[in-house]
């Protein structure tokens, strides 16, 4: 893995990978499917790219509460999606 996550100086590059772990487990069971199909959905979401940006602290939030997040944005942009 090439990518670190930094964080004024610390590497918490673990803390990040077992947060989208539990992530993705609270989603493969929250959704009935494997951990592999979670982790892409997950990866692929607008929540995703907000927790690599570690400076806004979203890494430091609890995976559950990160779970609601994912499906807070993804209805908004459903919304977003049905009124084009």
């Amino acid at each position: 893995m090439k990518d670190k996550y930094i964080f004024k100086g610390q590497d918490i590059t673990t803390d990040v990978l077992f947060k989208i772990e539990h992530i993705a487990s609270i989603l493969a069971e929250k959704e009935h499917v494997g951990f592999d199909d979670a982790y892409e959905m997950f990866v692929s979401s607008e929540t995703y790219s907000t927790l690599k940006r570690v400076n806004n602290l979203f890494w430091a939030e609890s995976a559950e509460f990160i779970v609601d997040e994912y499906y807070r944005t993804g209805i908004r942009s459903r919304l977003e999606l049905q009124k084009l």
